[in-house]
């Protein structure tokens, strides 16, 4: 990634206000881009975009992707060059309850976004975010591959698996130089793994409520203790997704595919490891969790990301281990309670990302 390539280019960023959007929207400001963001207000509070003040370094706009001629007008007002879709329902437990929601804004969301695309000729390239859980998971140990098939037994996954289909047909039928008026415009899906960072206040997701947990002196609740997930920081995915979209700027015909962007073998960690890490790094040692018993909601027990082609073809890989991740995470937490200006510490900690080697 050349953080020159950014310097002035009309981004657009749908999901903006959440925590992936607000993060690749400050690194982003950082290199210069024009950023406009569209997406629902935030979903809790405290929130990252208004604590890192994510909104003074670009236009912000309350907005609804199920709303079609919203969006449409939207694209046709900015005009951008790069479009990253973030805005989705994010969340399994809340599919179950809200499975309208969730397709209307996973599956047609998705629609409406790329019928947008489609009626201006700015858009160089589009990275559509959806899901490592998009596939059909069969509990198997080894990484799946983006060729393997879609699925997902919740509303989310499904709906996740869905937004991939909708995403190749619309590269098929109108974005592929084999049809007669194509679009010149890169078309590309990413599928990141469990991401994890400051700022993260979402409900029913395990980082938040250990910390949570942590601040109250309760023991933090969990349902699989034993579930493993390709955890990584968030930074890590956004930079693959960055590096995405400038190949799809240069060379859309090789790079409008989908793409995998997980950490390595060892990120790959049990919910039980992720907690004794953290009690760790606390030093305090007092943090305590008890496993809810009963019957829960299905989830996959055990999902990995095989990466090898964003690493061969992309030159991306993953800068930190899953250690170091978790300790970024904690340091941006105390540096929130001790009232630090979290802007400043959020670009801090890009900058530290991006001068890493690997």
């Amino acid at each position: 990634m050349k953080n020159s390539f950014w310097l002035n280019k009309k981004v657009l960023i749908t999901g903006h206000t959440g925590f992936k959007g607000s993060w690749l929207s400050l690194w982003l400001q950082n290199l210069g881009a024009q950023v406009t963001g569209i997406a629902l207000a935030p979903s809790s509070t405290p929130n990252l975009f208004e604590v890192a003040g994510v909104g003074q370094g670009m236009k912000s706009t309350i907005g609804d992707i199920r709303d079609l001629n919203f969006i449409r007008h939207s694209f046709q007002e900015f005009q951008p060059e790069i479009v990253f879709h973030l805005a989705a329902q994010s969340l399994v437990r809340p599919s179950y309850e809200f499975p309208v929601e969730t397709y209307a804004t996973n599956v047609m969301g998705t629609v409406h976004l790329l019928e947008a695309i489609r009626q201006i000729s700015t858009v160089k390239s589009v990275v559509c975010v959806t899901s490592d859980k998009c596939y059909e998971n069969k509990e198997w140990v080894w990484g799946y591959r983006e060729n393997d098939p879609m699925g997902g037994y919740d509303p989310y996954s499904n709906s996740k698996g869905c937004a991939e289909l909708v995403v190749s047909a619309y590269r098929s039928s109108f974005f592929s130089s084999k049809n007669q008026g194509h679009s010149a415009t890169g078309l590309a899906s990413a599928r990141a793994g469990n991401v994890i960072g400051g700022g993260d206040w979402s409900s029913d997701r395990l980082l938040p409520d250990i910390i949570a947990a942590y601040q109250k002196a309760t023991p933090v609740l969990i349902r699989n203790p034993k579930s493993i997930r390709p955890w990584q920081h968030v930074l890590e995915p956004l930079g693959g997704y960055m590096m995405l979209a400038e190949a799809l700027y240069f060379k859309r015909e090789d790079f409008s595919e989908a793409w995998n962007f997980g950490p390595n073998e060892d990120g790959a960690k049990s919910v039980e490891w992720i907690l004794q890490k953290i009690n760790i790094l606390l030093e305090k040692k007092d943090l305590s969790w008890k496993v809810l018993g009963g019957d829960h909601l299905h989830e996959a027990n055990y999902l990995k990301l095989d990466i090898s082609k964003a690493t061969d073809k992309l030159d991306w890989k993953p800068k930190l281990v899953l250690t170091d991740a978790l300790r970024m995470t904690l340091e941006w937490v105390s540096a929130h309670e001790k009232g630090a200006d979290m802007r400043k510490f959020c670009l801090d900690q890009i900058k530290y990302y991006e001068e890493l080697g690997g």
